[in-house]
């Protein structure tokens, strides 16, 4: 397996992988009753043409230690955009669908895979993380995204402050999510050509990240908690933006 490849694990994680025209091999585990997504896993690789095997379950399992594999696994590799300018150039025409999400040292596989799933469900059209100190691209992610990430362009820079004011010139907004603000993200304008920052599990944002922003929010805390988890609160928001887009009532322009 090359260094540009990796194996994810999961029925649907694979199907959506097959479907999305990533995958370069199929494992089955022998003896297992049959079923109608397996069946459709057969299927979609005779379709595009990617080997089957089927192959001890003890296999699989080796792939994937202690993880749930339902007895399929894939060998893949993500079609990521070559640069940052070719993710924006990939955008599309309509301002209203001209959304990214970046996460600022996302480390855990757990967390990106949510917000890998919630971002294609929000109509997010690319993701954009710093290389170091971020969580990689990895079969735990794959199955907890739910196959999102065989669909949604995963993009790692080398410096994120310096990718924000690139995203920033291309004519997109940068807003922040970030506890103790005085903005709540319901009171921003997320209707915009956007991208949503959000930082890690624990620390939040780095001091540089939030230096690069044009507007920082929070959500409302009521409770007797002060943050939710990465994946939550930044699930969070991009349904707000999703809210606002679809029509809905926006909240105050942060520009104004």
């Amino acid at each position: 397996m090359s260094p540009d490849t990796f194996w994810i694990w999961g029925r649907h994680p694979v199907l959506e992988a097959l479907n999305s025209g990533s995958t370069h091999q199929v494992l089955i585990a022998s003896g297992r009753p049959p079923s109608d997504i397996v069946e459709a896993i057969r299927e979609a690789a005779s379709r595009h043409g990617v080997p089957v095997k089927d192959v001890p379950p003890n296999r699989i399992e080796s792939i994937a230690p202690d993880q749930n594999t339902q007895g399929v696994a894939a060998e893949i590799s993500l079609r990521t955009p070559a640069s940052l300018r070719d993710l924006l150039r990939s955008l599309p025409a309509d301002p209203m669908h001209q959304f990214l999400l970046a996460l600022d040292q996302v480390q855990d596989p757990h967390n990106l895979g949510a917000l890998i799933r919630t971002a294609d469900a929000a109509g997010v059209a690319g993701i954009i993380l710093p290389k170091r100190h971020s969580a990689p691209l990895s079969g735990i992610v794959a199955k907890t995204s739910a196959g999102a990430l065989s669909h949604l362009p995963v993009l790692y820079v080398t410096n994120l402050a310096r990718a924000m004011d690139e995203v920033r010139d291309f004519g997109l907004w940068i807003i922040g999510l970030e506890g103790g603000q005085n903005t709540s993200v319901f009171q921003a304008d997320l209707s915009i050509p956007l991208m949503l920052v959000v930082g890690s599990e624990g620390h939040g944002l780095r001091r540089l990240t939030r230096e690069h922003v044009d507007l920082l929010v929070s959500l409302p805390m009521f409770g007797t908690v002060d943050n939710l988890n990465a994946s939550v609160a930044g699930s969070i928001a991009m349904y707000e933006a999703l809210r606002q887009r679809l029509g809905t009532t926006p909240g105050i322009n942060h520009a104004s």
